[in-house]
């Protein structure tokens, strides 16, 4: 598979060993990139990068390829997308989709005007063989109805400290943590729940990484921890006194159109970290962490435990507990016969809008009805209403 990229980032860096893996006919024909972090890479592991281009427009006007690559900050990818539709080609492109709500409508209108199975995203998560079996227990008939469910993402202070380091430290190239983290997170559970969120409530702030928690304090003067993960773009070396505007933990309450409920918490401090989830319906109880490698599914009427399986990732240098390479092989199989994704842009702009109000929650210290940004929303990828140009 040829492909190109807009933003060669650490990222889709990454994601190009993997391709080349699966594929051995993998190669990028091009890319635009002024600071391409995720080139040294792909270099060192011999994946064919041909040239670099000013421009996206030149790029495309230049080259033959069969995906258009989209690993730019995430401000950008809106722009990024749209130069790919209009001219024809099918996107990839990281998450999250874009980073407001207003975007979202313009996206939606982008859908409906070029065609949804033109833009795949990466929610890699939707991949991974453990958030397979949960569905597919759930399908199965295991769990009943799902009335709540409670769900967390939590990352280790270094993941945290490149969170205050990073470009991603801005929530206007970023569209907030929320977003940009854990948009994979909120994707699975709308997808379980099989509905839309209704009303979101959410607190939080940032209470690890200040100035008085600074290991100095203590007398303590390695720095190495806060520095392991490398930073690339606007990259800085401070860490608890970050010019950062992101939060580090954050607490969400959301219900669905059907019902149901679900708290989401998230921490950028948890040494013994965990991503887990516990979905508890009427005939039955999921209960997995995708870092910790369990799913266990117990019966609500006799408490026999139907599910008890385990997961390890392929490589000690896979990522996303082997659902990367899944994915990898999923977007080949739709290059080459179409072949269905699991996950949708329009998913992917759900799982972002959930987020985005859970922030905007948080700033008005209400709750978020989303039933007006749903309508308008559907109207967009109806083409009865056309979005707002940015």
């Amino acid at each position: 598979m040829k492909v190109a990229v807009i933003g060669l980032g650490f990222r889709l860096g990454y994601l190009g060993r993997v391709f080349r893996d699966i594929d051995p006919d993998f190669e990028i024909v091009g890319y635009v990139d002024p600071e391409p972090a995720g080139l040294p890479g792909l270099i060192a592991a011999g994946v064919p990068v041909l040239k670099a281009y000013e421009t996206p427009q030149e790029m495309i006007a230049a080259e033959t390829f069969d995906l258009l690559m989209v690993g730019s900050p995430n401000h950008l990818h809106l722009e990024h997308i749209r130069i790919g539709l209009e001219a024809g080609l099918t996107v990839f492109t990281e998450k999250p989709i874009v980073i407001s709500v207003e975007e979202s409508m313009q996206l939606a209108s982008l859908l409906h005007q070029y065609g949804h199975d033109r833009l795949l995203v990466g929610l890699v998560l939707r991949y991974s063989p453990l958030y397979r079996d949960l569905r597919d227990a759930q399908v199965k008939g295991l769990l009943g109805d799902v009335a709540s469910i409670e769900a967390s993402e939590h990352i280790e202070p270094y993941h945290g400290a490149f969170f205050m380091r990073d470009w991603r430290r801005y929530g206007r190239y970023t569209g907030g943590f929320m977003l940009e983290k854990c948009c994979h997170d909120l994707d699975l559970y709308n997808g379980v729940v099989g509905r839309r969120p209704r009303f979101v409530a959410s607190f939080g702030g940032r209470k690890s990484f200040v100035p008085e928690n600074a290991p100095a304090n203590d007398g303590i003067n390695d720095m190495e921890l806060y520095h392991r993960k490398p930073s690339g773009w606007l990259g800085a070396d401070k860490v608890f006194d970050s010019d950062a505007d992101i939060i580090d933990y954050q607490t969400a309450i959301v219900e669905y159109e059907n019902g149901v409920s679900m708290t989401f918490h998230t921490n950028l401090n948890v040494p013994d970290q965990f991503r887990r989830f516990c979905v508890v319906g009427s005939k039955g109880m999921a209960e997995g962490d995708f870092v910790r490698g369990f799913l266990n599914v117990h019966n609500a009427r006799n408490n026999e435990k139907l599910i008890a399986s385990t997961y390890s990732a392929p490589s000690e240098s896979s990522h996303h507990y082997g659902a990367d390479e899944q994915m990898a092989a999923d977007v080949l199989a739709f290059v080459n016969t179409g072949a269905q994704q699991p996950v949708s842009a329009v998913d992917a702009i759900e799982a972002g809008i959930l987020a985005l109000s859970m922030d905007e929650a948080r700033f008005g210290r209400k709750v978020v009805d989303l039933a007006p940004v749903w309508e308008r929303f559907d109207a967009c990828l109806n083409g009865t209403s056309v979005a707002k140009s940015a």
